[in-house]
């Protein structure tokens, strides 16, 4: 097993979570309209600020989950580095 470690790019994994939740709150705004509306549809409605299940409503929420993703994605890697003993300095 090779001992070399890389660190985690933490603007990459920032960008890749947030993309990964934007298209699933994406994906859920069908889902709302053929019976999941109830607890998800107000969940969501709740966490995100300008989201609803129409077309304008649905692009506004998927920028939350976009930005969300993006600081905990970075967040983690940048924490994983730090606890791992790896320099963050300079990304």
């Amino acid at each position: 097993m090779d001992s070399e470690t890389h660190a985690v790019n933490a603007r990459a994994l920032g960008m890749t979570l947030g993309t990964v939740w934007a298209i699933v709150v994406a994906v859920l705004v069908p889902l709302l309209r053929i019976g999941w509306r109830g607890e998800w549809r107000e969940l969501l409605a709740n966490a995100y600020i300008g989201y609803d299940d129409t077309a304008t409503g649905t692009l506004v929420g998927m920028v939350w989950p976009f930005v969300d993703g993006l600081v905990l994605g970075t967040a983690l890697g940048r924490s994983y580095d730090r606890f791992d003993g790896r320099s963050v300095e300079g990304r």
